[in-house]
């Protein structure tokens, strides 16, 4: 799981000053493959269930190719015309707000959406001088289905990168005490209108991304979340269990 790509900053730096910075996948492929119903898994022996996914690190990807496709991609969208992957440290998530503006992800909206497949995330809350991390999930224990763009890159030692950025929105409440932004989650019944090319972007997709609640759980865990490097179950226990 810890394939990287260099990055102007330490990892560390997306706990401090961006939001939705840090995830967990932590299921086998196969209940994942039979909650989504999934068709096909490209390099099924390269995942690893983590309890703390970073920018710059492999995840699975819910794409359309004809069918249910799950590909391992780079978390930090590279556009493809961009010359170096320096790029990728500012495009880790993007606003449904301004996703038809910015010419990083315009042309990715008709053709090139994604599903970025998590278990939970973390946010960080500031509590004076320090800053508190919690962690989301579904009450359940389900899938969370954030919607995604994605992209291909080639380096300039001509190897292609898939990469990706999850789209966010104004936090819900309750959520939004704990940090003013959230991923943008979608219910599985949708999840197919969203990866399917086409529609009209402005009237049947963004609407439909701006509507959705997800039901989420959180709660307070441990600052070893805060370093990358630590990844076990612990990350997510919560802190006074």
């Amino acid at each position: 799981m810890f394939n990287h790509f260099f990055l102007p900053f330490p990892a560390e730096f997306f706990y401090f000053h961006t939001m939705c910075g840090r995830k967990t996948l932590t299921r086998d492929m196969q209940s994942i493959i039979e909650e989504l119903a999934v068709e096909e898994w490209e390099d099924p022996e390269a995942y690893v269930p983590s309890y703390n996914i970073a920018p710059t690190q492999r995840s699975p990807i819910l794409l359309f190719t004809g069918h249910r496709t799950v590909r391992l991609m780079r978390w930090g969208l590279i556009p493809r015309w961009a010359k170096d992957a320096r790029r990728a440290a500012h495009l880790i998530n993007a606003r449904v707000e301004t996703v038809l503006e910015k010419p990083s992800f315009r042309p990715l909206i008709a053709d090139h959406r994604c599903i970025v497949i998590a278990d939970g995330y973390y946010e960080w809350k500031r509590e004076g001088p320090s800053k508190q991390p919690f962690y989301f999930r579904h009450p359940e224990g389900k899938l969370l289905l954030m919607a995604g763009l994605w992209d291909g890159w080639t380096s300039p030692e001509d190897e292609v990168w898939n990469t990706y950025t999850i789209i966010t929105k104004p936090a819900i409440r309750p959520l939004a005490h704990i940090h003013t932004r959230m991923p943008v989650i979608l219910p599985p019944e949708i999840i197919d209108t969203w990866l399917r090319p086409g529609g009209d972007p402005s009237r049947d997709l963004l609407p439909l991304l701006n509507e959705v609640r997800p039901r989420l759980q959180m709660y307070a865990v441990s600052s070893r979340v805060n370093s990358p490097r630590n990844n076990s179950p612990e990350c997510i226990l919560p802190l006074h269990s």
